[in-house]
């Protein structure tokens, strides 16, 4: 994207030069990205550090080496970084529960970043001028229909998945952040139509999250693609016995600490977000985030006392 902007703002560009530039920082992003992640795994797995908290912070820190070293060496520091985590990844290492949360938080932070960044730099009123609205939903319906099921079904033709599995992943194509960031660019460098570009990436964005990303749960259905309810690591679900502790009582009389946490009750099928006066009944479902030592005493708080059923 930076090159192709060099290319329409600066006399003298050429398209070999374009070309010969994006070969060399991916093919150099590439090396430095497995170097990096040849080099941090082993210290992941052999250098303990003094504190839990520590072990998240390492790998940020890693991550801006391998950025910094990429880009020193006129490479792709983006690729380097995201290479390198795609090769741990999959590797066993400790705290990587740990590890794996804090950037999933960290990401979505950036996420949220971008997505207000967007909001306050886009004049919704201005959409509807020179036919912006109608170029945005004809290239989202293009990358949507076309583009990104050629692409993916030309790179899934490897692997061993269902038809309906194939079409999800191709019709799963959510995206937000990048294309911001890209339109970004394109309004600093003040290229030729930038704020039409940037208004563009914004209605193809609003589509792609507006229809592709509420209809992910019914094209699972019909896909046949199973889904489920990803819980983070620490929850438990207890289901409340007749003549438990729990039974009858409000929330905010159970006699749990302050790590724990409700986060939900699953009642007759239905799952309902519990205030402090919410009371439970016998066989309601609850799920707690909650800390591995509580598990046997909040066990206790939800089954049925010894001998009561024999009564």
């Amino acid at each position: 994207m930076i090159g192709m902007l060099e290319f329409a703002t600066e006399e003298g560009s050429s398209v070999w030069a374009l070309v010969r530039e994006f070969a060399i920082e991916m093919s150099v992003g590439l090396a430095v990205g497995a170097a990096g992640a040849a080099a941090l795994l082993p210290l992941m797995r052999r250098v303990a550090l003094p504190r839990e908290a520590l072990y998240p912070i390492r790998t940020l820190a890693f991550a801006g080496v391998i950025f910094g070293v990429a880009t020193v060496a006129h490479g792709s520091g983006f690729l380097a970084v995201f290479v390198a985590g795609l090769l741990i990844g999959d590797s066993r290492a400790p705290y990587k529960g740990e590890i794996e949360r804090f950037h999933t938080s960290l990401a979505s932070l950036a996420e949220m970043a971008v997505f207000t960044v967007l909001g306050l730099t886009i004049d919704i009123t201005e959409l509807g001028a020179d036919g912006v609205w109608l170029d945005g939903l004809l290239l989202a319906l293009i990358l949507a229909f076309v583009a990104r099921p050629i692409v993916v079904g030309s790179l899934l033709l490897p692997a061993r998945l269902r038809y309906g599995e194939r079409v999800f992943i191709a019709w799963g194509g959510l995206k937000g952040a990048v294309p911001i960031l890209l339109g970004t660019l394109a309004l600093l460098e003040q290229v030729a139509e930038a704020e039409r570009i940037y208004q563009i990436v914004f209605v193809v964005i609003t589509f792609s999250v507006l229809v592709q990303g509420t209809s992910i749960p019914f094209a699972a259905r019909r896909l046949q693609v199973p889904m489920r309810v990803a819980e983070p690591r620490g929850v438990q679900r207890f289901v409340v016995a007749m003549g438990s502790r729990a039974a009858g009582e409000a929330v905010r009389n159970l006699p749990i600490s302050e790590r724990t946490w409700i986060q939900a009750v699953v009642r007759e099928g239905r799952p309902i977000a519990p205030d402090g006066h919410f009371v439970l009944r016998p066989g309601d479902e609850v799920a707690l985030i909650l800390d591995v030592e509580d598990a046997t005493r909040l066990e206790h708080l939800f089954s049925a006392p010894r001998g009561y059923l024999m009564a």
